[in-house]
């Protein structure tokens, strides 16, 4: 099939675009940095230069193009401050809003048949059971924080699922860990941890739901090739708590035991958001997506996955050896 990937050069895009050609797909990336043309074609893809906010250009790109599968992985995070979440996602939201609409009114002119959205699994309504399911509510009542960034997943899920002219799937990934992400060798939540500025909260019991990029990638290729429209978990098999799973990862970094503050501590260092994401947190479970699109995680649990992080070139492969 031809395939757009919008947002191709990012963590998800560098796994993905390979994955996709190897599969015998023709795929376009788009970048918005004239730079990266070149780890495009690298990656086996035709690129596009082009900014996501500017409708004329995303009509261009997707005209050239010609895609029957349309891939939004468009995202702009910066620096990871948990005070001030919704600042940090701003240019992600606008992504998420702005271009999804641009993206899709582009490629209805262009006849897409599928089109298959990135969201984020922590958008769960906190109430209930620890471990969601797609028929769970979500994004109900966002974190105070966070309302910007889970209203602008909203808008991406409605929004795609509510196109009746095309095949529409939501993948709502876990935290993603591995190459080029902030639980990467070098990314800035590892190096949080190793300094021991990550620190287990109140009782640390928010759960959270993980899958290395790598495994994100081939539920992605999944989504492509199969699987009917509507909304999948992409997690590992294993939700575990703050207090489970952050312990564990500092091992595995080499790094001493996280500190555990109180939770009114929790407040000052990591604000509203951050502790309700320590504290609050609901997990996903991955049981639609293993049966409907065939899919199983090869890093089952973050366990494992975590272990990898120590070692550059199993981390960097994204597969275990």
């Amino acid at each position: 099939m031809r395939i757009l990937v919008a947002g191709a050069t990012g963590a998800i895009g560098r796994q993905l675009v390979p994955r996709l050609v190897r599969a015998g797909h023709e795929v376009h990336g788009t970048t918005r940095t004239d730079t990266k043309q070149a780890l495009l074609r690298g990656l086996g893809a035709t690129p596009l230069v082009v900014d996501a906010l500017d409708p004329e250009q995303v009509a261009r790109a997707v005209a050239q193009a010609r895609p029957e599968v349309v891939v939004h992985q468009l995202t702009a995070i910066g620096a990871m401050d948990l005070r001030h979440f919704d600042r940090g996602f701003a240019a992600t939201n606008r992504l998420r809003t702005e271009g999804t609409d641009h993206l899709l009114s582009a490629a209805r002119a262009a006849g897409v048949e599928r089109f298959v959205a990135q969201s984020f699994f922590a958008g769960y309504d906190r109430v209930g059971g620890p471990v969601k399911t797609e028929l769970d509510p979500f994004g109900t009542v966002p974190p105070s924080g966070m309302e910007q960034t889970v209203r602008a997943i909203r808008h991406v899920e409605d929004s795609v699922l509510g196109a009746s002219w095309t095949q529409g799937l939501v993948l709502r990934y876990g935290g993603f860990y591995g190459p080029h992400t902030s639980l990467g060798p070098d990314g800035e939540q590892n190096e949080a941890v190793r300094r021991r500025r990550f620190p287990v909260v109140g009782d640390g019991g928010g759960v959270w739901s993980f899958v290395h990029v790598a495994d994100a990638a081939e539920a992605t290729v999944a989504a492509v090739e199969g699987g009917a429209p509507g909304v999948y978990n992409v997690v590992d098999d294993e939700p575990a708590t703050v207090a489970t799973w952050l312990p564990v990862l500092a091992e595995s970094l080499g790094a001493r035991p996280p500190m555990r503050v109180p939770r009114l501590v929790g407040r000052l260092l990591a604000g509203e958001t951050g502790t309700v994401m320590m504290t609050e947190l609901r997990g996903a479970s991955n049981a639609r997506a293993r049966q409907a699109l065939g899919w199983a995680p090869r890093h089952a649990s973050w366990r494992d996955g975590f272990r990898e992080l120590g070692d550059p070139a199993r981390t960097e492969s994204g597969t275990p050896t």
